[in-house]
């Protein structure tokens, strides 16, 4: 990997924006560069919100990224709006719990997370974000999971009531995508 893009996208409140940057965080732990550029609706909570995060081994000339190597949808208008926008042999990873339809893209690889199902199971609804994030992190290995660890640790862990809800979401969405075996996507 020389630098790699990636969307996530959703409603506003459902963290989107956080797992995107504790991705960038988690890059920047690493030594890598890193852009994160949020973008949302006037509407906020229940608007439409994404950001994309370039991480990147060498200097980015720019971090505005027209087709992105991998799209992490949490609702379906963000899965009707980013699937087309995701480069060829990249990577969908798509919250399944709200998303009852598959790309009939047979240039990327595919992978469903039930994650406001994990999220539940792991303690919280609210956990989805992270459930998405561990997902994207065991499929694409952008940055490593022990990385990942660390700053949500670091950056989630002042609600220490939280923190193991995370912990749990975070490692149940890298075990599904390292399950799934359509890990380590080219840059």
């Amino acid at each position: 990997m020389s630098q790699y893009a990636a969307t996530f996208a959703g409603f506003g409140g459902q963290g989107v924006l956080t797992a995107g940057q504790l991705l960038a965080y988690s890059g920047m732990k690493e030594g890598k560069q890193v852009a994160w550029i949020p973008s949302y609706g006037p509407e906020m909570r229940g608007g439409t919100a994404y950001c994309t995060v370039v991480v990147s081994e060498v200097r980015i000339g720019s971090p505005i990224i027209r087709n992105p190597q991998c799209a992490c949808v949490f609702n379906r208008p963000s899965f009707d709006k980013f699937v087309p926008w995701i480069r060829p042999g990249g990577l969908l990873v798509v919250n399944s719990s709200l998303i009852d339809v598959t790309t009939d893209r047979t240039d990327i690889s595919e992978i469903l997370v039930p994650a406001n199902d994990i999220a539940m199971q792991a303690g919280s609804v609210k956990a989805l974000n992270i459930v998405m994030l561990g997902a994207f992190v065991g499929a694409s290995n952008v940055v490593s999971f022990k990385t990942a660890k660390a700053i949500v640790q670091e950056k989630m862990g002042a609600k220490r009531e939280w923190l193991p809800i995370n912990l749990k979401a975070l490692e149940e969405g890298f075990k599904l995508a390292v399950d799934s075996g359509k890990t380590k996507v080219k840059a």
